[in-house]
């Protein structure tokens, strides 16, 4: 039997302590960028989250890949959260960005910005997976086919992310430069606790939620099997009167033998 929720709590802990070390360094140790001013502090929720979305994406194309080969269904639900967090992040991504790009460019939105829209064609790639997934009844083919879906659109996510790296034209405000960037040691202290402490929060949020499935699935089986022995164990009882099958027994039952 699979066990999710060990280690739960120390997790959870540590996830709480690094994201309220990564927002005091976020707010009263890294330097206020002088070119984008206070708006810059942004970036150090917005690029993780979009860091850790697209890791988590790839990761479930991965685990996917080990419930193809094994045939195990806790391969496959560990993908299907991983792909659920992802998208919720994938929100959080469009929507800081979005602030950060009405700061920087005074519009919410630029169309020509290669880093936005690919991760917007990422993301409703992916949105397509739970209404895909859930469209098919049987279990089995459920899991198979988005194992498939989970490995192809995992795929794309890096070759999304190398074309928008080898693309000429860069309109995004980037702080982070194609050699590491060229922030001070303590802006790029922070900005690597930010992502550390975003890491972190998605291996406990994905935990979590596979220890609450977990539960909710051995609870379903608890009362299955608890059912199936009520069941043997009593002789079936009459049927009630008001159903059909019980007007239909009390009837035979109150009429008198032929020939009375």
């Amino acid at each position: 039997m699979v066990t999710y929720g060990k280690g739960l709590r120390a997790l959870a802990a540590a996830s709480a302590a690094a994201v309220a070390v990564a927002l005091w360094l976020v707010f009263f140790y890294a330097p206020i960028d002088a070119d984008q001013g206070f708006v810059q502090k942004i970036f150090y929720l917005h690029v993780p989250i979009a860091i850790v979305a697209l890791c988590g994406f790839v990761a479930a194309g991965v685990m996917a890949i080990g419930h193809l080969r094994s045939g195990d269904r806790s391969w496959d639900v560990r993908s299907y959260v991983a792909i659920h967090l992802s998208i919720i992040l994938g929100v959080g991504v469009l929507v800081t960005g979005a602030i950060w790009a009405k700061a920087s460019w005074g519009h919410w939105w630029v169309w020509d910005e290669p880093t936005l829209v690919s991760f917007l064609i990422v993301f409703l790639l992916y949105c397509t997976y739970p209404p895909l997934r859930f469209s098919i009844e049987d279990s089995e083919r459920q899991a198979r086919y988005a194992s498939v879906f989970a490995i192809t659109a995992g795929a794309f996510v890096p070759l999304n992310f190398l074309a928008v790296r080898l693309a000429e034209a860069y309109t995004h405000p980037r702080v982070l430069s194609a050699t590491g960037g060229q922030m001070p040691g303590s802006m790029r202290l922070t900005f690597l606790v930010s992502l550390f402490a975003m890491a972190l929060l998605f291996t406990t949020l994905w935990k979590l939620e596979l220890t609450a499935k977990n539960l909710a699935r051995e609870l379903r089986d608890l009362r299955r099997s608890a059912e199936r022995a009520g069941g043997g164990e009593r002789a079936p009882a009459p049927a009630a009167p008001d159903t059909p099958t019980g007007g239909a027994a009390v009837a035979a039952t109150a009429a008198p033998p032929p020939g009375s």
